[in-house]
């Protein structure tokens, strides 16, 4: 799934991609990821667009004196840049989802790969409306040593769960919240409310590096090799059986229903392997 520095990337691509542009059409193609009426679509076309911003891991594209185009790429989500379309109305079967065209011919074409589909686009007057960024919680990126600390005193939840946990922090999600947990020497598993100041403050310098780390790489890389940028500038997610960059033991990795969470022993857990959750199920 897209996280914050992705999101952020593809919002200052996205901004200047349609500077000076206006929105000429918006093809709804799938139209189960269109989760509003009212404002109807139609109203974003003819509208230049001042800019794409980002609400934690949704964009904002706003058009002048009129609606927003919210979007959350969910999963299996992305944005391509096209420099003109075919003629022909494009397929409602596949990946494609939302279409948009530009004056000048260019414009943007919004996928959702896998057959699970949770792109969601709003069309609103406010992006407040949109239930997702209503409830979301301190931008990660902006979160203060303070804040952090009044967040995780209050939190009776598990460090991978408090992280991820959008009504707290908003944009971090799996592969960030492992390389956060990592980077501050911390348990996946250890009570947020149980951190001390010391590893409060690891835990904020490690947000604060991962993600402003992460966007400076990304804003170099082309839009189109952001996922792959992403992925080669991870030590431990998506790296279980490899060594550790760091100390050199094997990451492992935690699985669950539909997700897994990946770390190393020695540099987290104090050389503790933590049960496979779902092997134990298995082995039961």
């Amino acid at each position: 799934m897209p996280e914050l520095p992705e999101v952020q990337a593809l919002a200052e691509w996205l901004t200047a991609a349609c500077a000076g542009r206006v929105l000429e059409r918006v093809d709804v193609l799938s139209i189960q990821a269109l989760k509003t009426v009212d404002p109807p679509v139609q109203a974003l076309t003819g509208r230049a667009v001042s800019g794409v911003s980002r609400h934690g891991k949704f964009l904002d594209l706003a058009t002048d004196d009129g609606p927003h185009l919210v979007v959350h790429l969910a999963r299996a989500g992305w944005v391509h840049r096209r420099e003109s379309f075919p003629a022909r109305p494009p397929s409602r079967r596949g990946p494609l989802a939302l279409r948009l065209v530009l004056d000048d011919g260019s414009g943007f074409d919004l996928t959702e790969q896998g057959t699970t589909k949770r792109l969601a686009a709003h069309v609103v007057t406010d992006p407040q409306q949109v239930p997702g960024i209503a409830r979301l919680g301190v931008d990660a990126l902006a979160v203060t040593p303070e804040e952090l600390t009044a967040l995780a005193a209050g939190a009776r939840q598990r460090l991978k769960t408090f992280l991820t946990d959008q009504t707290v922090l908003a944009g971090i999600g799996n592969a960030y919240s492992d390389e956060i947990l990592h980077t501050a020497r911390l348990s996946p598993y250890a009570l947020a409310a149980s951190l001390d100041a010391e590893q409060l403050a690891r835990l904020h310098a490690a947000v604060r590096h991962e993600l402003a780390g992460a966007l400076e790489q990304l804003r170099a890389a082309p839009a189109g090799g952001l996922k792959s940028e992403k992925k080669a500038g991870l030590a431990v997610h998506g790296r279980a059986g490899e060594s550790c960059p760091v100390c050199g033991d094997t990451v492992r990795s935690v699985n669950f229903a539909d997700s897994s969470l990946q770390y190393c022993p020695t540099c987290q857990t104090g050389g503790r392997v933590l049960a496979d959750r779902r092997l134990s199920r298995l082995l039961k």
